[in-house]
């Protein structure tokens, strides 16, 4: 899409096409249909532009409560913050009383939109089109006149003073592919720096991935979870710190770890108990395992392996929690006959510590039994030696 196709859709009859064709929803089955039509009334950029932003807005419900009002490109729509991550995180803003905050790199503004519920936001782009689409998408969300588009090459940017920064670097080359290391990140994650000289407060949003050797030592990590899903990680700086190092964060909730909850000695390592705990993925990304165990009075079943185990069940966001059945060597014999014998008919299949393939596992079960009677299988080590532990999860 370019900026012609998108100010386009901004007209009265650009509006009017994507209305009638948001009508149904675009499916595999229907998609051919409906893209022939619009080529037949619209010129094909045009046709395309209306085609691609109804199907984005269908993806960007997931993220977005707004999405049927807002403008995407595909690959920005894949980079954004959800919207429950980016208020979180500019809650934090909020907070430290940060009223001019600079977003470098804001894309569509994902982030963007919730920073400007609390202040004043320049939103630092060079790509014109996503700089459009970041000022309307803001005006969608009620704060448009807080919003002050600024296209730039951030690299050549001088900084200029705010309160705070929030720097949101590039992840994926030309081609889509995701950085895995932090050096590869476009801009250059050092890029920061020169921004921590005009403001207070700074945070940096990274992949969820990070290697910790990579981690500045002069900031905070955060690992955020949605509902169960790791979805990002965010580098504070300067004054956001609060010396805790590492924080995992569930959403919704903002339920809270931080190292300062780890205990002063290592959790000890037992056989299972009568319950299984599951950590979330962003207490393990955050390192906080540990930490959990000491709220949940837990030990471990494996030092290096992210699962508890303890006598009683305690209501936690932390961690999913199962009763736990039985413990078995791994034998395949052994394990099909004991869930033939109980006429187990469904199975979901986790693993921590196994080289099993969960999916040729469950294939080689031959499960004939009552497809309502369900286990779920944990895979594993205990001792150094391969088990499975079968149990059900606590509603």
């Amino acid at each position: 899409m370019t900026l012609d196709d998108f100010y386009f859709l901004l007209t009265e009859a650009g509006q009017k096409w994507l209305a009638a064709t948001a009508v149904t929803p675009i499916t595999p089955q229907n998609h051919l249909k409906i893209a022939s039509k619009l080529r037949q009334e619209l010129p094909p950029a045009q046709a395309q532009a209306v085609l691609e932003t109804v199907l984005l807005r269908q993806k960007a419900a997931v993220k977005f409560s707004r999405a049927a009002q807002m403008f995407f490109t595909r690959a920005a729509l894949e980079q954004a913050s959800s919207e429950a991550v980016a208020h979180y995180r500019a809650e934090r803003f909020r907070q430290a009383g940060c009223q001019r905050v600079a977003d470098l790199g804001c894309g569509i503004g994902g982030d963007a939109l919730a920073l400007a519920a609390g202040a004043e936001v320049t939103g630092v782009e060079w790509d014109p089109l996503r700089l459009a689409i970041a000022q309307e998408n803001v005006r969608v969300y009620g704060y448009g006149e807080r919003f002050h588009p600024l296209q730039a090459d951030l690299p050549a940017l001088t900084p200029f003073p705010t309160d705070g920064v929030f720097f949101d670097p590039g992840r994926r080359d030309e081609q889509g592919r995701r950085f895995y290391a932090v050096h590869q990140y476009q801009p250059p994650l050092a890029l920061v720096d020169r921004w921590r000289e005009v403001a207070g407060y700074t945070a940096v949003k990274v992949s969820p991935g990070i290697h910790y050797d990579e981690i500045p030592p002069d900031a905070e990590i955060e690992f955020i979870s949605l509902r169960g899903e790791v979805k990002e990680g965010v580098l504070w700086y300067d004054r956001f710190r609060t010396g805790a190092v590492r924080r995992a964060t569930l959403l919704p909730g903002s339920h809270t770890l931080t190292s300062h909850d780890l205990p002063e000695e290592a959790t000890a390592v037992t056989s299972p108990k009568t319950y299984l705990y599951e950590p979330d993925g962003a207490v393990i990304r955050a390192h906080l395992v540990q930490a959990l165990a000491r709220q949940l009075n837990a030990t471990l079943l494996d030092p290096e392996i992210a699962y508890l185990t303890s006598d009683t069940a305690v209501v936690t966001p932390f961690a999913r929690c199962f009763r736990l059945e039985d413990a078995l060597p791994f034998q395949l014999k052994r394990l099909r006959h004991y869930l033939q014998e109980r006429n187990v008919g469904s199975v979901t299949i986790k693993k921590r510590g196994s080289p099993l393939d969960p999916d040729k596992l469950r294939q080689q079960l031959r499960l004939r039994g009552d497809r309502r009677i369900h286990r779920v299988l944990f895979l594993t080590q205990l001792g150094g030696e391969a088990a499975v532990l079968i149990g059900r999860e606590e509603k």
